[in-house]
């Protein structure tokens, strides 16, 4: 975990998507820094986090990395936090602050996606078809996966180096641990947790995301009542990396108004 900024103000806990680790905010974080204490951290299985501590029976649902976000928050004994949770994360957040609704004032969520399975009335993106294809070449051939996959999440063709950098992060992650998580992320459903939500939100998403269609926004902004929904001109599943400027601007508007 990394803390940054002055001690005073509301603090921003911000955390990393699937396969990815806290550097992946390096371009949006620091731009909070003069009037927030920034909080970065890898969720346990990613970046520098003590793979020790991964227990499969915890972590095989998206609550028990809730919990942790709930810990690591109580740790800080800091005022309610503004919470910034990119894809998965934005659904652990989501959990998190159902659960504790006093440790947080305001939710972001990038690119959110409460459920990736398609169901009848709801376009999450992916048939189940494609997610077991998904989870068994990732088995299979996790390298070749990864070389595979990260340039679509990343939706920057016209950048190649973005999608080499996803790459190289997940190849840095543990095959056994990533292939759990991606079996946690794909499969849940997170739906009829949205509207327990009590907690502020904005909710950014891209233009075009493989990941998280269009009407993903638009649905989990309208299931979080009072919140409010940027659309990106940017493309692609990590506008964190591809649109930092776009991203952070987004942010720094919806803070200043809240």
């Amino acid at each position: 975990m990394s803390a940054r900024g002055p001690a005073t103000g509301v603090p921003m806990v911000f955390a990393h998507g699937f396969g990815c680790d806290q550097g992946m905010w390096r371009h949006v974080a620091p731009a909070f820094e003069t009037t927030h204490r920034v909080v970065t951290f890898d969720h346990v299985g990613a970046g520098g986090s003590d793979a020790a501590a991964y227990d499969r029976q915890k972590y095989a649902t998206l609550q028990g990395y809730a919990d942790d976000v709930v810990e690591i928050i109580e740790a800080l004994g800091v005022p309610p936090v503004v919470f910034v949770g990119h894809s998965v994360s934005a659904m652990i957040g989501v959990l998190a602050s159902v659960a504790r609704p006093d440790l947080f004032r305001h939710l972001v969520l990038v690119a959110p996606n409460p459920r990736f399975l398609d169901d009848e009335g709801y376009r999450g993106g992916f048939t189940d078809a494609e997610v077991d294809e998904l989870l068994e070449t990732m088995e299979g051939n996790y390298l070749g996966w990864s070389a595979t996959i990260a340039p679509v999440i990343m939706g920057a063709p016209d950048r190649p180096e973005l999608g080499e950098e996803l790459t190289s992060s997940f190849c840095r992650a543990d095959p056994a641990i990533a292939r759990d998580f991606a079996q946690v992320t794909f499969r849940s459903d997170n739906r009829a947790d949205l509207p327990r939500v009590t907690v502020p939100a904005l909710v950014v998403q891209c233009s075009s995301d493989a990941l998280a269609p269009l009407e993903v926004g638009t649905y989990v902004h309208e299931h979080l009542s009072g919140s409010e929904l940027v659309v990106l001109a940017a493309t692609g599943h990590c506008p964190n990396l591809s649109a930092p400027a776009e991203l952070v601007a987004a942010v720094h508007d919806h803070l200043d108004r809240a």
